[in-house]
């Protein structure tokens, strides 16, 4: 059980991985760590459909991502971390969305939040909160939604005051720290920070039950009086108590958006891999050949509607994953050159973005007519619920509705006809 005896998945389930990842500390080098994502994989998968209709909090899964390093990928490795770039976490967070869409997203969020005092913090910030992250392989959950504007933040003397409620908070009732933002009272200026989730003043709904990333604990939260010291505000002056102009009025503080979206992205982009994978075992050993239709096949292998579907599902894929790591490398390849002066200028910013949006339109269209096409190669009895063959398609489903994909081709759209790139999105 979990707490408040929220029932949740059991650690234990996974103790043969966890001493083998402890007794071979972290990966050494990029394939390294590519290889140990698909070895949690492989764990994840053995019993992913039976976790979705359990619908558990996901402490075990949570507690093997720490085992296997995971966490850790992007961390500096003067505190223990990987010192991978985004590239290489993109290539992660899509490995194990292969196996487990809700488990790939957690991740992916994490990675996320866990630097996101490197983009919107102030040096020595960005410095402290690597440390406290990495060295105690905290799982960092968030309580952001742009279209909750309700949290509000009142100051104290040395201290902010957060108050209110969001929507959704994902991976929060199974982190150790949670990112917190809201608008400051009398101002339109946002605060980050991050604090620690186990305290009497975040108080979990525990209500997230919906057809897709069942095991995302994205259910709402409130929060009631978190006291957080000015020094913990990111990137604002904590005599002043003003944003500090140097820090969150220049491009390279808009980069959070364009690093998840791109996390998104992969994460769609790993489901439908792996619905892909689940579907071509199920035809081969379950899928019968159709009897009545004039040219009749002992296999189902041997049908050619089902050779030419799964061969324009493979070349979709192999497109999508191309323009995904390409993308991957401009996003690692801005914050290697830029990630220290924060000197990226609106334009390059943009071009960013625009690489982002192809992905994730690409992503989207093709993670949802895959995931929803492997049944017409399958079969009627992969329709049933402990096959788990729906998963994919409501996992994608589910996400791309929060997010849609229509302004991301709007955007793309006005760079392609006007050369316009987005500076905020």
């Amino acid at each position: 059980m979990g707490s408040l005896g929220v029932p949740a998945t059991d650690p234990q389930v996974y103790s043969i991985e966890h001493q083998k990842y402890v007794s071979e500390g972290l990966p050494s080098n990029a394939d390294g760590w590519i290889e140990r994502a698909r070895l949690v994989a492989g764990a994840l998968a053995k019993d992913a459909s039976q976790r979705d209709i359990e619908n558990k909090s996901p402490k075990a899964e949570i507690a093997l991502l720490k085992s296997a390093g995971l966490l850790k990928v992007l961390g500096p490795v003067a505190y223990g971390g990987g010192g991978q770039g985004w590239d290489i976490g993109y290539r992660v967070i899509r490995e194990i969305a292969k196996a487990d869409g809700s488990i790939g997203m957690l991740l992916g969020y994490h990675l996320l939040w866990s630097t996101t005092a490197n983009v919107v913090g102030t040096s020595e910030q960005a410095e402290r909160f690597q440390e406290l992250i990495i060295k105690n392989n905290y799982f960092v959950g968030g309580a952001v939604n742009p279209r909750d504007n309700d949290l509000k933040i009142t100051s104290e003397g040395d201290q902010i005051n957060f108050n209110g409620f969001k929507n959704f908070n994902t991976g929060g009732v199974v982190s150790d720290l949670t990112v917190l933002e809201g608008v400051f009272d009398g101002t339109e200026d946002h605060i980050f920070t991050i604090v620690k989730t186990e305290q009497e003043g975040i108080q979990f709904a525990h209500n997230w039950n919906n057809v897709g990333l069942r095991l995302t604990e994205s259910g709402s939260v409130k929060i009631d009086n978190i006291k957080v010291p000015w020094t913990d505000a990111f990137g604002w002056d904590a005599s002043s108590k003003k944003p500090i102009d140097s820090v969150l009025k220049i491009s390279f503080a808009t980069l959070l958006l364009p690093t998840i979206q791109l996390v998104f992205s992969n994460f769609y982009l790993g489901i439908a891999l792996g619905s892909l994978d689940f579907s071509t075992g199920y035809t081969v050993s379950k899928t019968r050949a159709w009897p009545y239709g004039g040219d009749n096949k002992d296999k189902p292998e041997d049908e050619f509607y089902i050779l030419e579907r799964y061969g324009n599902f493979k070349a979709h894929l192999r497109a999508a994953e191309a323009l995904a790591d390409r993308a991957g490398l401009e996003v690692a390849n801005v914050y290697a050159k830029y990630g220290e002066k924060r000197d990226i200028d609106p334009r390059a910013r943009g071009e960013l973005a625009e690489w982002v949006a192809s992905v994730k339109i690409v992503t989207t269209d093709t993670g949802l007519r895959v995931t929803s096409g492997v049944f017409e190669v399958t079969g009627a009895r992969a329709t049933g619920k402990t096959v788990g063959l729906d998963r994919y398609w409501r996992d994608i489903r589910t996400h791309s509705l929060h997010d849609p994909v229509a302004y991301k081709n709007r955007e793309l759209g006005r760079y392609a006809l006007l050369d316009e790139v987005s500076r905020t999105l």
